[in-house]
Order: C-alpha cells, then sequence, then structure tokens
C-alpha cells in the first residue's frame, strides 16, 4: 500500500505537524506541550470550583499519572500550581493553580486556540470534532 494513502501514515504526519505549530506558539510562554495540557486541564477544573489530585488530573488530560506526577513537579517549580496534602486522605495531594499559573493558563490556550483554529482551518470545525472524537471515544 502506498503510504499517502494510509490513514495512520497521515495522521501520524498531521499530528507532527500540529504539535510543531503547539510547540512553537507555546514556547516564548515557557512552557512544553504535556506542561500546557496540565496546566490548562488544572485551571479548568480549579475555575469549575475542583481541586482535583493528580490521579483526576491525569484521567482529565488523558495523560500518564507517574508521567503527571514528574510534570506537576515542573509546573510547582515554576510557581504555576501548588500541590496540597488532602485533608481526607493524606496519601493524596490536591490541586491548585497558583495566582501565576491562573494568569499564564488563559493565555496560553489562546496561543493554542490559534494553532488549532490554523490548523484545522481546511476542514469545517464541526467536522474535524466529531471525527476527532469518534477516534478518541470509539466505545461512545
Amino acid at each position: 500500500m502506498n503510504p499517502e494513502a494510509s490513514p495512520g501514515f497521515l495522521l501520524w504526519h498531521a499530528t507532527l505537524r500540529w504539535q510543531r505549530g503547539i510547540a512553537t506558539a507555546l514556547a516564548p510562554l515557557g512552557l512544553t506541550h504535556v506542561q500546557f495540557v496540565l496546566l490548562a486541564c488544572a485551571w479548568w477544573l480549579n475555575e469549575q470550583g475542583s481541586h482535583p489530585n493528580q490521579l483526576a488530573l491525569a484521567r482529565q488530560a488523558g495523560t500518564d499519572v507517574k508521567m503527571t506526577s514528574q510534570v506537576l513537579r515542573t509546573l510547582e517549580n515554576k510557581g504555576l500550581v501548588e500541590r496540597e496534602v488532602d485533608p481526607s486522605d493524606t496519601r493524596a495531594k490536591r490541586l491548585r493553580v497558583t495566582a501565576l499559573g491562573a494568569e499564564l493558563a488563559p493565555r496560553a490556550i489562546a496561543a493554542v486556540e490559534r494553532v488549532d483554529a490554523e490548523f484545522f482551518q481546511p476542514v469545517p470545525l464541526d467536522e474535524a470534532v466529531a471525527m476527532l472524537s469518534r477516534l478518541s471515544h470509539p466505545e461512545s
């Protein structure tokens, strides 16, 4: 089969192109892509009144729990999130985005949304979202 006719091959190349755009947009903000995802998810959950633990954040973001912990340590060192002991389970850490993180998260989200808008411009947004949703959640 011709690689150019392979959906997996094309998805691989599209993903690489999209990731390069995201990395370029986030670099001036001092964030990697995974740092952005975890910060944005934690910020969004905090905005909804939730202070998730690391496991809940990993589930929300779709990331590996161990990697999530490592990246959160980096975000904590940057002063963007705080991990506090959960009073109901002293083994768990609740996450709170700091004022600095709460200022950065919306700016980073806007930068990523600009990349998304440009990247997905050739495809109607509702079609792109529907297709990607089906691929991301085949059981639904």
